[in-house]
């Protein structure tokens, strides 16, 4: 239920924070909450997931871009995501989620999101770095084609590129079309 409210705030603070170019960098402000503990008295490794959801739905306001989708009837769904871990964040610690669009395969978007919180020497140091492959889908049924999201969002400036290993990856672990079969047939 805390993610509720969290998500609501967001969404409030979204309509104020800074406007940004669809391809920007941008800086959502978060605090741990006791909520967000696991037993271990640090945030919980799905916790992240969760806030990395209401974070990417911050850039996609501040950015123009869910406007832009919203106005298409379109909307995003995760296909796949990954995170890794360096530092634990800890109760009441305030932090920073920098979340970007990378750019496309033939498929998908590729968005990177990172957990920063002020370094020894002032600089944001990483705590945890995530990826996210998603898609967008029509509300009247279907998928968006990357050619109508390229065109509706502009092409991705040459200094963002997806890199080769995480174009891999999203190649290796995609599941079989919902349409397909994918039977659990463990070996």
């Amino acid at each position: 239920m805390h993610m509720f409210f969290r998500t609501l705030l967001h969404t409030a603070l979204s309509r104020f924070g800074p406007r940004l170019g669809h391809y920007d960098v941008a800086r959502t402000n978060f605090v741990t909450l006791p909520t967000d503990q696991d037993i271990l008295r640090h945030m919980n490794n799905g916790v992240y997931l969760s806030i990395m959801d209401i974070a990417r739905f911050d850039m996609l306001r501040r950015n123009g871009v869910w406007q832009v989708f919203k106005a298409r009837g379109w909307y995003p769904v995760v296909v796949a995501e990954t995170i890794s871990f360096r530092r634990s964040l800890t109760l009441w610690q305030r932090f920073t989620i920098e979340s970007r669009i990378l750019g496309f395969d033939d498929k998908a978007v590729y968005v990177e999101q990172r957990f920063v919180r002020p370094g020894a020497d002032g600089r944001p140091e990483i705590y945890a770095q995530g990826y996210v492959r998603g898609r967008f889908l029509k509300r009247g049924g279907g998928v968006v084609a990357i050619d109508d999201l390229v065109e509706a969002v502009g092409v991705a400036p040459d200094d963002l590129i997806v890199p080769g290993w995480l174009l891999e990856w999203g190649g290796k672990i995609a599941l079989p079309p919902t349409r397909a079969e994918a039977p659990s047939v463990w070996s």
